[in-house]
Order: C-alpha cells, then sequence, then structure tokens
C-alpha cells in the first residue's frame, strides 16, 4: 500500500482537514479520504506514516459494524468495491480508495466535541492539578494522574478550526444546543463509550478518553459522525502496564511527541510550523503503534485490499 500525503478524486473537494480530506457525493452522501498526514501539538508534519490512513478508517468501520443497534451512525461503506459500485466516477481509482476511504451520510453537523473521560489525564489532569476542576467545575479532592473516574465525566468541548479545542460546561452546551439536543448527545456518547470501554478492555486496551461527533440527517436523525474510537481520537492505555499516579505510555502518536518535545527542549524547535524533519525511526515507529492498536483492538491483521 503506498502512502499518500493527498489525495486527487474525480469529485468536488469540500474540506480538506489535518488528516482527512472530504468529497460531496451528490447532496446528501460524503466520501472521507483519510491520508497518511499526521499532526502534533497542532502542526502537520511535512512527512507521511505510512499505513496510518487505513489504521484509522479501518479501527472506524469495525466500530461502526459493532455499533449496530446501539446508537445510528453514517458509515454507508468502507469496501472499496462497494463504494465504486455505488459511486461510479470513482472507477479507475480504486488504489486511492482501498483500505483508506468511507463512503457517509451527509449531515448537518453539531459544532461540539463530545468528550468522554473514565480516567483523568492530558488537559483534564493538568487542570485539576492546578484548580481541582475539569472545564471549570469542581472534582472531588485527592484524584490521582490517571485515575479512574467514577463515573467517567462528560466534558463537552467547542470545535476548534484551528489551535485547540476549548472545554466548556455542560450548561453552555444546553446554551448552544437546547437542552433535549444536548441531553441526546450525552447519552448516545456514554452509550458508545461504555460499549467501547467493556470491548477495548477485554482486548487489554484501556480507553482513557475519546471524542465524538454527530450531525443530524436529512431525515432529521441524530447520528455518530466522523471517527470512532480511534488512536487519533482517543486515549488507549495497555491494561497490564496501567499505573495510576503518573503518566501512562499511548497507543498513538507518542513516538512523534516524544521525539519534537526533545526537539523543542533543546531549542530546534519553536513549536510552530512547520515541524523539523522527522528521523526514519520515529516514521517506523509511530507507524507501528498505529497497526498495534489495530491489532489490540479488533484482534485481527489490518487488511488493506
Amino acid at each position: 500500500m503506498n502512502t499518500m500525503l493527498a489525495s486527487d478524486l474525480p469529485l468536488p473537494r469540500i474540506g480538506r482537514g489535518k488528516v482527512r480530506d472530504i468529497y460531496a457525493v451528490g447532496e446528501d452522501r460524503l466520501l472521507l479520504l483519510t491520508t497518511d498526514r499526521i499532526s502534533a501539538f497542532d502542526v502537520v508534519m511535512a512527512e507521511t506514516i505510512p499505513i496510518k490512513g487505513a489504521v484509522l478508517t479501518q479501527i472506524c468501520a469495525w466500530w461502526f459494524n459493532e455499533l449496530e443497534g446501539v446508537v445510528p451512525h453514517h458509515m454507508i461503506s468502507a469496501d472499496a468495491d462497494a463504494i465504486i459500485s455505488k459511486v461510479p466516477a470513482l472507477r479507475g481509482h480504486r488504489a486511492s480508495l482501498a483500505g483508506r476511504a468511507m463512503l457517509c451520510k451527509r449531515t448537518t453537523v453539531f459544532p461540539i466535541e463530545c468528550v468522554i473521560r473514565g480516567y483523568l489525564s492530558g488537559s483534564a489532569w493538568k487542570e485539576y492539578a492546578a484548580q481541582g476542576t475539569l472545564a471549570g467545575e469542581k472534582l472531588a479532592p485527592g484524584l490521582l494522574e490517571s485515575g479512574k473516574l467514577e463515573p467517567a465525566i462528560f466534558s463537552p468541548a467547542t470545535k476548534a478550526e484551528t489551535g485547540h479545542d476549548e472545554n466548556i460546561t455542560i450548561v453552555r452546551m444546553r446554551e448552544v444546543l437546547g437542552g433535549e439536543v444536548a441531553y441526546e448527545l450525552e447519552s448516545m456518547s456514554r452509550a458508545v463509550y461504555t460499549l467501547g470501554e467493556k470491548i477495548a478492555r477485554e482486548q487489554g486496551i484501556i480507553i482513557a478518553d475519546t471524542k465524538f461527533e454527530f450531525g443530524r440527517d436529512k431525515d432529521g436523525r441524530i447520528i455518530l459522525i466522523d471517527e470512532v474510537m480511534t488512536p487519533d481520537s482517543s486515549r488507549f492505555w495497555a491494561a497490564d502496564a496501567y499505573k495510576p499516579g503518573q503518566p501512562q505510555p499511548s497507543f498513538d502518536k507518542q513516538p512523534l511527541r516524544d521525539y519534537l518535545e526533545v526537539e523543542r527542549r533543546a531549542g530546534r524547535w519553536n513549536g510552530e510550523a512547520p515541524a523539523p524533519p522527522l528521523p526514519a525511526s520515529v516514521v517506523d515507529a509511530t507507524s507501528k503503534r498505529y497497526l498495534e492498536a489495530y491489532r489490540r483492538i479488533t484482534g485481527d491483521d489490518l487488511r488493506t485490499t
């Protein structure tokens, strides 16, 4: 499978994110093409990470299949041949689609990231350690870094086009979306996380936190969209190495983050674009982390055809 920095398909491209290229398929469908681009600290690297796009797409497809009957979602197909049969304009572009493309229902997207935190880590830990709060709301005293939160905390955030998302209170979320929609998004988020956390733990993975997005389809239903419980949208930890009271190694882009942190501390990078060139060893280690996450979660080897 060739690596892909950017795609070029014979469809109207309506968006290009840090990782995904988004194409319109008529009025009511989208094609999400996941490239091998990678970002860290809100900066997109010049290098690609082999197999990363396929890992993200196929983990999403696996989860969407597992979630049938739990919550409605936007996936129509992640099979290249099935996509081509539904979108004949893509005939001749199978190599670009294989493993990394998903045909989806188009929705009106809610402008809120629905974050579920099952463990106290990352930015949530930093705020708690400094102020005893999360998004300004008091938490119990004496919690440990990486400690399990019971029950898990629903922590919405505003979606940022650039830079970091900003945590907001549930009260603010209700003001933005209305009480009924806010309640439904929280309920759906908790249902997905509860199932996902249980399945992942059986495979030896802790999903410490994750974020979801939702949209309203043409029939007015609220459905789960975008990516679901991937190494890019979640914090995955190995259950057999978990030790509360300290940071945990993650099954994601940790080798990349570690390298960039060294470069920043050494004064060779100021934290802004462009990022320093990535050594081949960092690229390889990051690619292997993504593949291992796929194997751990699904219990299978990645198929890219």
